[in-house]
């Protein structure tokens, strides 16, 4: 029997002062420079220092409350992030003494790899060891990047942004650059591996075909880590100077690798990458992510009725089901490992 779901994201600061407590926590023990830590801090602060990120959350949520109700689901909420409060471990306490014994976790992420799949695996392993005996039982949903309402909410996001360009604009997908170790880290060895990277892939060609246009691009945003670490490129700010050199007039991003307007893609995106197109001439519009999107909220309760109905699962790729697993254990041995950190001389 499932008592309720737990909505597992990321976090973000909501005040000034939270932001750079948050940004030791989501760097802790990964080697980022004190100075990058500033110049992030910078993106924070200009947005008064609060992150959409719990805010899309809540909404989101509230949106799925009324998606069970609808359907007559009665299953309880909550809400609980990795890198701030509310804190994962404080959430599974909370639910441990309203009497949850077992609960599904949707995690804000569609994809593998370590950062968007296992990690929050080891959140769970996390709040379930700090609850101690009673904690609940937490079931991981799977990755759902090839689930159809999800291509077709970028899909119809993508229409609606291109809708006052140029006929001849140029698609780009973007999602978050991760270090090309981990990617490689990313999945099985006898997949392949690279599971994050081209899963993405697979999400673009799905909503670009969905959208019918013939050409696309992959790029990346967000790096964040030491400079002598390679990650997975090219940056989308770069790749709009590449477009601009081929003689490309306008273009599309769609950040298909995110599923809420978080600071990442507001800054990233709707200030960066805006603004280099804009210092180009280039027309520029920004598809929206799916967070608002009713099908988002259909989509999650679709993942529960896997577990409780035992609904066929819906997908658009040939990638095997993955990502769904009881009280944070890995998918499968040396599947979506943390990347091997380099030892430098």
């Amino acid at each position: 029997m499932t008592d309720a779901l737990l909505w597992l994201s990321f976090g973000g600061p909501e005040s000034p002062a939270d932001v750079r407590p948050f940004l030791e926590n989501v760097t802790r023990g990964r080697g980022v420079p004190p100075e990058r830590l500033d110049e992030v801090e910078k993106h924070y602060q200009h947005f008064g220092g609060v992150s959409p990120i719990n805010r899309l959350n809540r909404e989101a949520i509230d949106a799925v409350r009324a998606e069970l109700a609808r359907q007559g689901m009665d299953l309880p909420v909550y809400f609980g992030n990795r890198n701030w409060h509310p804190m994962a471990e404080d959430t599974v306490a909370t639910m441990a003494a309203d009497g949850v014994r077992r609960a599904l976790v949707f995690p804000t992420s569609a994809y593998g790899g370590y950062s968007a799949c296992r990690q929050y695996h080891e959140d769970i392993v996390r709040a379930r060891a700090a609850t101690g005996d009673g904690a609940p039982d937490l079931v991981k949903l799977r990755q759902f990047f090839d689930h159809p309402l999800f291509v077709a909410a970028f899909a119809d996001a993508v229409r609606a942004a291109a809708a006052d360009m140029p006929q001849d604009y140029r698609l780009v997908f973007t999602a978050h650059s991760v270090p090309d170790s981990a990617d490689v880290a990313a999945g099985p060895p006898d997949e392949g591996g690279r599971r994050y990277s081209r899963q993405v892939a697979e999400a673009a060609r799905l909503v670009a075909r969905e959208v019918g246009v013939a050409e696309h691009d992959v790029v990346w945003q967000s790096r964040s880590g030491p400079p002598h670490i390679p990650w997975l490129e090219p940056d989308i700010v770069d790749h709009i100077e590449a477009l601009h050199g081929r003689g490309v007039r306008a273009v599309v991003v769609c950040p298909v690798g995110f599923v809420s307007d978080h600071l990442e893609v507001v800054w990233d995106l709707d200030t960066e990458a805006a603004e280099k197109a804009a210092e180009l001439g280039m027309s520029f519009a920004r598809a929206a992510t799916p967070n608002g999107d009713p099908r988002f909220a259909e989509l999650v309760v679709e993942l529960i009725r896997e577990h409780i109905d035992g609904a066929e699962p819906r997908k658009l790729s040939d990638f095997p089901l993955a990502g769904c697993t009881a009280n944070g254990a890995p998918c499968a041995v040396a599947c979506c490992e943390a990347p091997k950190r380099p030892v430098r001389a």
